[in-house]
């Protein structure tokens, strides 16, 4: 019963203090003596990557989902990678194991029996191990060619038995080997893109070229184009501008509602005997078709307009891409 009212004397707040509190502990220890363990466990993984080799991340029970988590930020930052249950590779799964793969083994006592299991096999196959516990005096740190610490003072909670605060710190640090790993091999918003084609960071990622209106979609006049051709353009593609082209497709400017607006309050009577060249905008924002959604999306926030030019690395116009379009994809 005591242990029971301790429990629900807990603020949840504290919890979130506790674990914030073993990250910042975590950052210190990267800053300092854990700096150069750390950067030979990217060097390693990044090693590996090169030469085609992958990133084995291994953990039971709470390391386990954590180690999971690691081998996907891997994966999707440009390091091949997957999980391996320790358990079942005891039955069989370490044929997915190959000569030079790093393994990185989660946890929190260093003491966890099946993963200890794998040790000799592993060295056996040539691998790499790289062991994330909170004891370096631990069977998996003194086996480990780099060991990490991720001990934590406390877990959260009154009764401090369940894996929290430790789990947090394995998935900040295993974030922090992903990402450094990426950036020391280069890897760029383009590859992110071809490797994350689907759900919102897919649609912010998605290319203008992808979304662009093109050939009869895309609205555009000739310069000498009368004012009732204009509006009759613009009317019937229904992007609230259009292209003013010159020979060749050419890019001569923009006339966009805005424009015929303030030629409407001008000229009042007179607005429709003018032509397309006379009212246009003759620096129109444009963008690349290699350009990103969310590139587009921000540079029409910024410009406060609503639609942009697609020209191409020959000046030309290629396409028209609209606000509307941007929020479906980028949003």
């Amino acid at each position: 019963m005591e242990n029971t009212r301790q429990n629900e004397r807990t603020r949840p707040s504290e919890v979130v203090r506790t674990e914030a509190r073993a990250l910042l502990e975590l950052a210190i220890r990267l800053d300092g003596p854990m700096a150069t363990p750390f950067a030979r466990a990217v060097e390693l993984v990044a090693e590996a990557a090169g030469r085609g080799n992958r990133v084995i991340a291994l953990g039971m029970g709470k390391s386990g989902l954590i180690a999971r988590k690691i081998s996907a930020t891997l994966c999707s930052t440009g390091t091949a990678a997957y999980f391996l249950h320790p358990a079942e590779a005891l039955h069989g799964d370490l044929g997915m194991v190959a000569a030079g793969d790093v393994v990185v083994a989660l946890s929190a006592s260093g003491e966890t029996e099946e993963v200890l299991a794998l040790l000799p096999v592993l060295t056996r196959l040539g691998c790499k191990v790289i062991g994330l516990c909170g004891a370096k005096e631990s069977t998996l740190a003194q086996a480990s060619v780099v060991f990490l610490d991720v001990s934590v003072g406390a877990e959260a909670g009154a009764l401090m038995l369940a894996p929290t605060a430790s789990t947090t710190v394995m998935l900040a640090l295993g974030d922090a080997l992903a990402l450094e790993v990426s950036r020391q091999r280069g890897f760029a918003a383009t590859d992110f893109a071809d490797l994350h084609p689907g759900g919102r960071l897919g649609r912010r990622l998605a290319r203008v070229e992808t979304l662009m209106h093109t050939g009869e979609a895309m609205p555009q006049v000739a310069a000498d184009t009368v004012m009732t051709q204009v509006i009759h353009e613009m009317s019937h593609k229904r992007l609230g501008m259009t292209t003013v082209m010159g020979d060749g497709g050419r890019l001569l400017g923009v006339i966009s509602d805005g424009d015929l607006r303030r030629l409407l309050e001008r000229d009042g009577p007179n607005a429709l005997t003018h032509s397309a060249s006379e009212i246009m905008n003759a620096n129109p924002v444009t963008i690349a078709p290699s350009a990103f959604a969310g590139e587009a999306l921000a540079l029409m926030e910024e410009r406060k307009i609503t639609s942009l030019i697609v020209v191409g690395a020959d000046g030309d116009a290629v396409g028209v891409v609209h606000l509307h379009d941007l929020w479906v994809s980028a949003g």
